[in-house]
């Protein structure tokens, strides 16, 4: 800067910078304007901006001229920066102010830049920066604005950039990219003027470079009428660029282009300027079938592939119709089609998502609806063997206009019905035309195409992002359905699906996947929102009312009306799987309690009746699916009903006998047919038995609670197991949980949903870890019965040799051992299916099991669906210990990750649905035997287990059932008198908090506290516990009433506790306890005083028995210790309370002087806390000099990296040469010996360490000075070795 550069000398010599010389004085301003200068160099850019527009309005507040020109200077040389990152700072500052003052003229500003960074007069090694320097000056006056006001700099300013050309090893296309900036804001008459005689030759040049292309591409389009036809001759020797001559150089531009862009993945400007041009000048077919298609196509390169689609996706807004369907049905089109199905591999890259963008764009912003339908119908036509290659999911159908979006329905609905594959661009890849069997391809390609129809037509309905009306839907979910479960007879105009006719009829798995589709439909339904703009429709959304149409008709009963339509029509049309009389009765009683339920439910809106209508309607529609198992859960609903409505009914005359009949009530059976259906794997049946559950919530009843707890009981896993796992042939008949081998129907269902945590593969599964090593063992052994089996065959055809038998027997002849070898064949096919048979039989129990959990995570829906509905409903005290069992048993079980998501899902609605929620019974007095009961298993239970973690549930569980019988103060009616005001009732609760904190309410105190006091002493006295301090410390914070009973046992427990961490956490206890106002109201001032005596006395008496600090739970139960005593000692000093602590002081001096006292930095500040309330001072650390002498022969510390030695100094290389020719000093000489046989580099560390004793701390230089002199060092090390 200013100063220049010092000499390495003076670098050394003084240990302070060196004064710069300022002859004007300029740099004699205030520290803030000098700042703005470093803070433009930082690399964080939000400084950079923020120093930039301070510096701008300081030099307009302040006016001088001194410091504007000192700006400018030292921008300028701030654009050749050595630092990458403050370089574009500097430019953007300095543009900023050229914008700002506008009366510092361009010219002078270009020729500081030209003066300053001259490649020409700067060092080598500055021609880099230099060069850099020359154009972010040129970028900063394109940037403020004015350049194209003065013609003359602009010109300049090009050909500064033109000579740039020559560093293109350092500055790569910036320059050009530069000029095609300068070129879009120059006016036509200043480039025809001034910048066209600069720039011919760069144009006549075009085809040789990307750039100089790009910037003939840019002149055309910003100034036609400069670059006329007849100007072009000259230029080109063409008057147009795109011509026959010239494809073959701009097929070479093209692919250097697409080169240059191989690691940024992006379209170069070229490309897209060269579309544009060829389109202005009429010629686009040429350049895409010569350039494109015959050019760089055929290249077969990634990078000129990539351009191709970068090309087709750039071009989609700028044709014409009729060039859309001429470029969309091309080869280009086909190419990228096989890159898509190629780069489905791991580790290639895929242009997928790019193409995406493309049209995600072309469709948002194309008004045209013609063109719309091409894009749409011929990305979707792009097939490989039949499948379309764009995903069935696809986000850009969000832009289409509603009439497109009727018209392309309408299209994949004509697709499915008579395929068009000749319509289709369909290709196979290589290895599909390898492995392709002979056969019937095009009935290969149709079941693809349907395949891939009914999942596009299902995210239409899907996507919340589409514009659709309620007929669309309707119309969507009625064709899936029709063609997923009957077949046209003859054409009927009532239904419409009746009119078109299937060219290739559909096959059972086709109508299997559209099956499984149509119920993955059915999910989405319920959940679909209401759709329309209305007021009403928009305040329906907002309360997440979902599943209905805008009349309030739920979806599902909307197609159960069809379907009834449908059957109804016997001669139009026919069910693939007719119905039987069984099956077509319970369909019709069906639909009779559908009806009479919506009847019911117009004239008042009930829960109820709306769960059963649900019910009704899913299982309805199963019937389709499962008409066995449909017709079971039908009468089962139907009686279920009746029942419910009986008991309605006669609900006052109802009797004690009439509670206790054995015959299950409605609820009961509800909850059985609830887990039939969560036993399917559906996640529809899920959602809609959860939300059938919450209806239903308040009637339900201790005995339908246990049936769901039954389920989830570990112990009746082994005697109650009901899953039967079958093969996939066979009809898989289940027991009464029904769950089937496949997830077919949940993977048509869109399983990847965040809803169905409980899914769960045979990949995640490893709980069959031990039986493999069973497995194992039984391989190693010999089976004793098949050795002997075998030993009888051989035996039975004297193939073997027996005792006693001669050894010159003769050999067996031809048809012996044909027969042997029959025999044995049959003896080891048999073994081989007993052992097959094993294995199936444990593969088919390993299944059972992740069913089995699968089938419980789901019940655990209803458990927290309970949990949520009916908190303050006294039946949730029986799901209490089921749930602590479940949690006890998991963990110490297997680590699959199933069993995983199972314990975490239990313990997520223990801790949160349970424990934390702010709802509870309020009136538990008729109960609170059994609460305190309860509440005793629990915490012996806590004090039982193995695992803390375990143990800290129950204790969670027990405090629960405090906060339950404790109540509030409002609970209890004396509380709270009806004369009074709420406002009264919620000042009277804010002024006396102690009173609501020791309500005692429906708590057995005492029994409580003993019940406490137990476990506390079974913390306190058992050395291997499973409580806590933690869970203590919880107990007194929420219940200061059982704080209080445990107060004086905790003090006794400071001393008496079986070990230092039990003592430690005793401290701890009896702090939080006295620092809780409602303990220190409870007590009177001599119980109080007497209180705090007792526990400075415990303490004290707890500090003494410390002997070290040895281990880190000594220095844990002293900083309890301490932390208790400063608490105690400030109580009494602030409340004047006639406690002695003179004891305290010589207990706590004598602690100083123990072992370890001072490893600890926390122990040392608690300690001086406490023992500045007693009156000492922390003495503090003198510093004592050491004497010279003791100093060199100290050995210093290791030096830091990057300081130069001092015996490497310019100042000092003479001096030590001439030191070495003198004998060493009698200690120096020994240490020497005695280190001798060490290393070199041992030596040379110690011999730098000796040499820089006494460096100045001026950090010297890497590189140079280090390397050089290197080999002077060792050469250095030789001559003192031989001296000495």
């Amino acid at each position: 800067m200013a100063g220049g550069e010092s000499n390495m000398g003076e670098i050394e010599t003084e240990p302070i910078r060196p004064k710069v010389t300022d002859a004007k004085g300029i740099l004699k301003q205030n520290r803030e304007f000098l700042d703005f200068f470093w803070d433009i160099a930082k690399p964080e850019q939000e400084i950079r901006l923020q120093a930039i527009e301070n510096l701008v309005q300081y030099l307009k507040n302040s006016e001088k001229e001194d410091e504007l020109r000192y700006t400018l200077k030292r921008l300028v040389e701030g654009l050749a920066a050595t630092r990458e990152t403050a370089r574009p700072g500097f430019s953007l500052a300095l543009a900023q102010v050229l914008q700002v003052f506008e009366d510092v003229p361009l010219q002078s500003v270009l020729d500081q830049i030209k003066e300053k960074h001259d490649p020409q007069k700067v060092k080598k090694k500055l021609v880099r920066n230099a060069a850099f320097g020359n154009f972010f000056g040129v970028l900063s006056l394109s940037q403020s604005g004015r350049l194209t006001k003065e013609p003359r700099v602009v010109l300049e300013s090009v050909q500064l950039l033109q000579s740039l050309a020559q560093f293109r090893e350092h500055l790569k296309d910036l320059p050009r990219k530069t000029m095609v900036d300068i070129l879009s804001e120059t006016p036509e008459a200043v480039f025809e003027e001034v910048l066209l005689g600069a720039l011919k030759s760069d144009l006549s040049s075009a085809f040789s470079t990307p750039e100089q292309l790009h910037l003939l591409l840019v002149a055309i389009q910003r100034f036609p009428g400069v670059l006329k036809p007849k100007k072009l001759k000259n230029l080109l020797g063409a008057s147009s660029v795109v011509t026959a001559d010239n494809i073959p150089k701009l097929v070479e531009v093209l692919k250097t282009a697409a080169k240059s862009v191989k690691k940024d993945r992006t379209m170069p400007p070229v490309g897209l300027d060269l579309l544009k041009v060829a389109l202005k000048e009429n010629s686009f077919d040429l350049f895409w079938k010569e350039a494109v298609i015959n050019g760089l196509l055929k290249d077969q390169l990634g990078p000129s592939s990539y351009m191709c689609y970068r090309l087709l996706g750039s071009a989609l807004p700028l044709l014409s119709f009729s060039q859309l369907k001429c470029v969309l049905g091309g080869e280009v089109m086909k190419h990228y089609g096989e890159h898509v199905v190629t780069a489905q591999l791991p580790d290639r890259f895929k242009f997928a998502p790019e193409m995406e963008s493309y049209v995600d764009s072309f469709l948002e912003g194309c008004p045209d609806p013609e063109k719309q339908f091409a894009v749409m119908v011929a990305f979707s036509s792009l097939t490989n063997q039949g499948y379309p290659v764009v995903p069935s999911y696809w986000k850009v159908v969000r832009h289409l206009q509603l009439p497109v979006l009727l018209r392309y329905v309408d299209w994949l609905k004509d697709m499915f019905s008579n395929p068009q594959l000749d319509t289709c661009m369909d290709f196979s890849t290589k290895r599909q035309q390898q492995n392709q069997e002979k056969g019937d391809r095009t009935q290969h390609c149709v079941f693809r195409l349907r395949k891939w129809i009914v999942p596009r037509l299902i995210s239409i309905v899907d996507n919340p992002l589409v514009k659709k009306e309620e007929d669309l839907v309707m119309d969507i979910a009625r064709f899936i359905f029709f063609h997923a479960f009957f077949k046209v007879v003859k054409s009927n105009p009532v239904i419409p699906e009746t009119e078109s006719s299937l060219a290739v009829p559909l096959d059972e798995q086709t109508r299997s996947v559209i099956a499984n589709s149509f119920f993955g439909l059915l999910q989405h339904l319920n959940h679909l929102p209401l759709m329309g703009d209305s007021p009403e429709v928009a305040a329906l959304n907002e309360r997440h009312v979902q599943g209905v149409t805008a009349d309030g008709t739920l979806w599902i009963f909307c197609i159960v009306q069809y379907a009834s339509v449908l059957l109804s029509q016997s001669k139009h049309v026919q069910a693939a799987r007719p119905f039987s009389k069984e099956q077509r009765e319970a369909w019709d009683r069906m639909l009779q309690s559908v009806e009479a339920l919506h009847k019911k439910a117009k004239k008042s809106q009930n829960m109820e009746t709306a769960a059963f209508q649900q019910l009704f309607l899913l299982v309805g529609i199963h019937l389709f699916k499962t008409p066995e198992e449909s017709v079971e859960l039908i009468n089962d609903l139907q009686n279920c009903l009746e029942n419910a409505q009986e008991k309605k009914s006669k609900k006052k005359k109802a009797t004690a006998s009439s509670e206790e009949s054995e015959e299950p009530q409605w609820v009961e059976v509800m909850v059985e047919i609830l887990l039939t259906l969560l036993s399917q794997p559906s996640r529809l049946m899920r959602q809609v038995s959860k939300t059938v559950f919450g209806r239903m919530c308040p009637h339900v009843t201790q005995r339908a609670l246990q049936i769901i707890l039954d389920v989830l009981d570990p112990e009746k896993d082994e005697e109650e197991s009901g899953v039967v796992v079958t093969d996939q042939k066979d009809s898989r008949k289940q027991k009464k949980e029904k769950k089937p081998a496949d997830n077919e129907e949940e993977e048509g269902e869109g399983s990847d949903s965040s809803e169905e945590d409980s899914d769960s593969s045979d990949e995640d599964d490893d709980g069959g870890g031990g039986e493999e090593d069973e497995d194992d063992e039984e391989k190693e052994k010999v089976n004793e019965n098949f050795r002997l089996e075998l030993m009888k065959v051989l035996q039975g055809k004297n193939a073997l040799d027996t005792e006693g038998a001669e050894s010159d027997e003769e050999e067996l002849d031809d048809d012996t051992m044909m027969e042997l070898d029959q025999n044995i064949s049959a003896l080891f096919s048999e073994q081989k299916k007993r052992i097959q048979a094993k294995k199936d039989e444990k593969e088919n129990m390993r299944k059972e099991k992740v069913l089995v959990r699968d089938f419980k995570i789901k019940v655990l829906d209803l458990i927290e669906v309970f949990l949520s509905k009916q908190a303050e409903s006294p039946l949730v005290f029986g799901i209490i210990e089921p749930l602590l069992g479940i949690i006890e048993g998991s963990m110490g079980s297997e680590s699959s990750q199933q069993e995983q998501d199972f314990l975490r899902k239990t313990a997520d609605i223990f801790r949160n649905q349970l424990c934390k929620t702010k709802r509870y019974c309020r009136n538990v007095s008729d109960r609170k035997d059994e609460l305190h009961e309860l509440m005793e298993r629990l915490l012996t239970r806590a004090q039982k287990q193995a695992d803390s973690s375990v143990s800290l549930y129950y204790f969670s569980a027990a405090l629960y059932l405090v906060r339950v019988l404790k109540g509030n103060a409002s609970d209890t009616p004396a509380a709270t008198p009806a004369g009074k005001s709420k406002k009264q009732k919620k000042v009277e609760a804010e002024t006396s908090p102690t009173d609501q904190s020791m309500c005692v309410g429906s708590l057995d105190k005492e029994r409580v506290a003993a019940l406490f006091q137990a476990a506390l002493t079974d913390f306190m006295t058992r050395r291997k516990s499973s409580l806590s301090g933690a869970m203590f410390i919880d107990l007194f914070i929420r219940f200061p009433i059982l704080c209080v009973q445990l107060l004086e046992s905790a003090v006794r427990y400071i001393t008496e506790g079986v070990r230092q961490h039990q003592q430690g956490q005793a401290c701890a206890l009896v702090q939080k306890a006295l620092q809780m106002r409602e303990v220190r109201q409870s007590m009177t001032d001599t119980e109080w005083t007497e209180l705090i005596g007792r526990a400075v006395g415990q303490v004290t008496a707890c500090l003494k028995t410390v002997t070290g600090f040895k281990v880190k739970v000594d220095q844990e139960k002293v900083i309890q210790c301490l932390e208790l005593t400063r608490f105690l000692i400030r109580t009494a000093q602030q409340q004047k309370l006639a406690v002695s602590v003179t004891e305290l002081g010589p207990v706590l001096e004598s602690l100083s002087q123990l072992e370890g006292f001072r490893k600890s930095g926390h122990v040392d500040d608690t300690y001086w806390n406490v023992m500045k309330l007693l009156g000492f001072s922390k003495p503090k650390k003198e510093k004592v000099k050491k004497p010279a002498a003791e100093e060199q022969q100290t050995a210093p510390k290791k030096k830091k990296k990057g300081f130069l030695p001092e015996t490497k100094k310019r100042k000092n290389r003479k001096k030590v040469l001439v030191e070495e020719g003198k004998p060493s000093e009698p200690g120096q000489g020994a240490d020497w010996e005695g280190k001798q046989g060490k290393n070199n580099k041992n030596k040379n560390k110690r011999k730098q360490a000796e040499a820089g004793m006494g460096e100045s701390n001026w950090p010297a230089k890497k590189g140079k000075f280090q390397s050089g002199n290197k080999p002077k060092n060792k050469k250095g090390k030789q001559q003192r070795g031989g001296a000495e």
